[in-house]
């Protein structure tokens, strides 16, 4: 599966197939994107898991250490990590089977991307899945 960002049809069938998202990076701060998006997710429908490590809870919600801690399947994986990162998310993500890789604004690494690829994930790097989401009108879950 090639990097899909740009393909509409593609994109849109991965928001109505999905129902779980692990945010990558998620901060407890309300101001920061990832805690923005994760509750734009939320409040759209999907159950959103937020992965941190040095984050106990968020909103009363607890906080995963890691993609492999999540107790049940996870269909798309959020990024919000520095590139350096990904290798490492990109190998939990194989591990856990997720369906996604998705990764924000500016995110980009050409050696995980191709490792994604090549394990079969849908992957979408450098792009805001909110603003995505929201381009595309897709109607609430």
């Amino acid at each position: 599966m090639p990097n899909i960002k740009g393909d509409d049809g593609a994109l849109k069938t991965i928001f109505s197939n999905s129902k779980i998202i692990a945010v990558v990076g998620h901060s407890e701060k309300s101001s920061r994107a990832s805690y923005q998006v994760a509750k734009f997710l939320q409040a759209v429908g999907y159950r959103v898991y937020p992965v941190n490590p040095m984050v106990k809870q968020i909103d009363g919600q607890r906080c995963y250490p890691s993609l492999e801690a999540i107790p049940e399947p996870v269909d798309i994986v959020n990024v919000f990590r520095h590139p350096d990162y990904l290798p490492e998310i990109v190998e939990s993500a194989i591990a856990i089977q997720a369906a996604t890789l998705w990764t924000q604004l500016k995110i980009y690494h050409p050696v995980a991307e191709k490792r994604a690829i090549e394990a079969g994930l849908n992957v979408i790097m450098d792009a805001c899945i909110q603003r995505e989401y929201q381009r595309l009108g897709i109607s609430q879950k």
